[in-house]
């Protein structure tokens, strides 16, 4: 079954390892309100909080999933955290993917990030990047347990 699934992550930090996996067969990203390349991310930097707000709101329309991609400081970013709390409202299945391990530009791995708290209080799951193949497994398993 084809996806759209909203990708949350510390976009200045990890757009290059998500990069490395944003492309899944049969799943459509929305990737950190709707950010899908720096232009748009620039641009962001220059609206309010309420804008960025209503970019991830609108981003999240027509989505059933949230992947939230796990770096060194991912968690308790004020917009990683509204993603979360907006995903739960709409009632999305969340899976929580760590990508510490993979890659940036300078050819570096990162420190293990904490895991936000939301996904697992909520019921949902965290697991390492592994390939594309268990990362849509994943995204199928989340969606079950929303009930989606």
């Amino acid at each position: 079954m084809a996806r759209t699934v909203f990708f949350s992550f510390h976009y200045q930090r990890d757009i290059w390892r998500v990069n490395q996996i944003r492309s899944i067969p049969n799943i459509t990203g929305n990737a950190a309100a709707g950010f899908k390349d720096a232009s748009l991310w620039e641009e962001s930097k220059k609206k309010s909080d309420d804008a960025i707000k209503k970019m991830i709101d609108n981003a999240l329309v027509g989505t059933s999933v949230t992947v939230v991609f796990i770096g060194a400081k991912s968690a308790g970013r004020k917009f990683i955290n509204y993603e979360i709390q907006k995903s739960l409202e709409r009632g999305n299945g969340l899976v929580g993917i760590q990508i510490h391990h993979l890659k940036n530009h300078q050819g570096e791995t990162d420190d293990v990030g904490v895991i936000p708290k939301a996904i697992e209080a909520a019921g949902f799951k965290v697991y390492n990047y592994v390939d594309v193949a268990k990362l849509a497994n994943r995204i199928e398993e989340a969606a079950i347990l929303a009930g989606k």
